[in-house]
């Protein structure tokens, strides 16, 4: 690790957290985001390479990050859109027979800077009060850092699916079933368990692919991915799964969940600081089991807004809607993250719920059969 260099994070209520410079350093000494806190214990190096994390500063609650190092089987994605790190003690060894970098290298080879030896018990009780909003943080002057933090826009209005969305459709596995899969910010481990568990074909196509497109495909399901951003800017988006509901089974989870309830006539509200971890309990509502889920979503579905739909599940935290199931079509969504990736596998029988509803809609009424 290089020698210490001091730095500052400014809030952009001028609440101000002092530390070292880590990864990184921009020439101007400044780097900007929303800044957000995230729980896990471990999994740092997938929350860094989430693409839902573009825009923020990702401050993880967890004291001591990389010890464990980095490696590349564990990338979610091929390249960080997170705007940064804030970490309360960086590793100075990693210690693990898969890893192939240290964390501060990496986040140097990646061009994500980030600061350490920060309070982050304040900073997190300061963001869950005051809620999570704009900052600055790097070895610039607490005046330019300041004026930084008051002209971040945030990640309110903003369409960052345009930033991290693939720019030509690519396909992974080889199953009998073919999924069409928009990326809204896929994740690697979402593909891999919708070709290994789905037994199917997934072809991966751009966010805002249309209608015609995807069923040119004759795709047995199409899956929502995860996202970055406000779901009121995606209204291309909305307006092609519209043309989809009804036609072919549709599973979404997080922002795809939320994109699918706008579709359905639903509308959605920004969290106050968002969910952002691997430890969220959530209700099955039908078998009355609880799960323990990952998530990493700021927007949320307004309750009851939604209609012709029912609640499936629901966070115990603070009881926002955690999954919709259509009545009349076949559709359904969750907030959390079933692959986990980093978090608890809990929920990855919803990968099985998703297979059964293509088979059985296939098999119910549609010429094409499964393979065909």
């Amino acid at each position: 690790m290089s020698a210490i260099t001091e730095a500052q994070l400014v809030l952009a209520d001028g609440t101000t957290f002092e530390g070292e410079a880590i990864g990184h350093r921009p020439l101007s000494g400044v780097a900007t985001g929303e800044v957000v806190f995230n729980t896990v214990l471990a999994g740092y190096q997938e929350v860094i390479t989430d693409p839902s994390y573009a825009g923020q500063i990702i401050t993880f609650t967890y004291p001591h990050i990389g010890n464990y190092g980095t490696t590349a089987l564990d990338d979610e994605s091929l390249q960080p859109f997170c705007r940064g790190i804030v970490v309360r003690e960086m590793a100075r060894r990693r210690s693990n027979w898969r890893s192939d970098n240290d964390l501060d290298s990496f986040l140097n080879d990646c061009n994500v800077p980030g600061i350490a030896g920060v309070d982050t018990r304040r900073l997190t009780r300061h963001i869950r009060d005051a809620g999570a909003m704009p900052a600055a943080f790097g070895t610039a002057s607490h005046d330019v850092l300041m004026e930084a933090a008051k002209t971040e826009k945030g990640t309110d209005g903003v369409d960052l699916v345009s930033q991290v969305t693939t720019r030509e459709p690519f396909t992974v596995g080889d199953g009998p079933l073919r999924v069409v899969a928009y990326d809204y910010g896929i994740k690697r481990s979402i593909v891999g368990y919708l070709a290994d568990i789905t037994g199917a074909t997934v072809t991966v196509v751009p966010g805002y692919t249309s209608a015609d497109d995807v069923r040119a495909y004759d795709p047995h399901g199409v899956f929502l991915s995860n996202g970055p951003g406000d779901p009121v800017v995606c209204s291309a988006a909305v307006r092609e799964i519209k043309r989809l509901v009804g036609e072919v089974p549709i599973f979404g989870i997080c922002l795809g969940h939320q994109l699918l309830s706008t579709a359905l006539g639903g509308s959605t509200y920004k969290l106050p600081f968002g969910h952002h971890g691997g430890n969220h309990p959530v209700r099955h509502i039908e078998s009355g089991r609880v799960e323990i889920t990952s998530q990493n979503h700021n927007f949320a579905v307004v309750p009851g807004s939604v209609p012709r739909t029912d609640v499936t599940h629901v966070n115990l935290n603070d009881g926002v809607i955690e999954g919709l199931r259509c009545r009349e079509v076949p559709a359904f969504s969750v907030q959390h993250h079933p692959e986990a990736a980093p978090g608890p596998h809990e929920s990855r029988y919803l990968f099985d719920e998703f297979r059964t509803l293509m088979t059985s809609f296939r098999g119910a009424g549609s010429a094409a059969k499964v393979g065909a």
